[in-house]
């Protein structure tokens, strides 16, 4: 239940050519505290119920459970979520031996891409693709919850 993943900006479109999956998310913040965070989540037709803790000092890990909730149950809740729904697409590329998530973001948060890889261990090494950015793992702006908060077109 432990998620160690690095973060990074994107700088091209080329990760679009190269998704094998892709498909829209919305989701919401029951709770966004910087101690533990609280998701709820509409992915294609079903719901999601996440609860994350806090990262560690590099950014890099944190303790992660999601449960699988009723579509019907995930659009209620979302009724009961924080201000500031995330809206975006995402993209499954595989790269290497890893697959990369690529986050579209959409509405506050329109222009900003980013992505992640998840890892086995914190050490893992990992090809990166040319079209990955500057590495933002532990920079809480970019976390989904902040996001909510203070979106990318507030940002100067």
């Amino acid at each position: 239940m432990i998620e160690i993943e690095r973060k990074f900006l994107v700088k091209s479109e080329v990760f679009k050519n190269k998704a094998y999956n892709s498909f829209n998310i919305k989701q919401g913040f029951l709770n966004s505290h910087k101690e533990r965070t609280v998701r709820i989540r509409l992915k294609k037709d079903k719901g999601y119920i996440t609860v994350k803790g806090k990262s560690t000092e590099n950014g890099l890990s944190r303790f992660e459970w999601e449960k699988e909730i009723s579509n019907i149950e995930a659009e209620n809740l979302l009724i009961l979520c924080e201000e500031g729904i995330i809206d975006k697409r995402r993209y499954e590329v595989k790269f290497g031996n890893h697959t990369f998530e690529v986050d579209e973001f959409f509405g506050d948060n329109e222009g900003l891409v980013i992505a992640e890889v998840e890892l086995n261990t914190e050490n893992e090494t990992f090809k990166k693709p040319e079209w990955l950015g500057k590495e933002v793992t532990g920079d809480i702006k970019y976390y989904n919850s902040q996001l909510s908060k203070q979106p990318y077109k507030t940002w100067k």
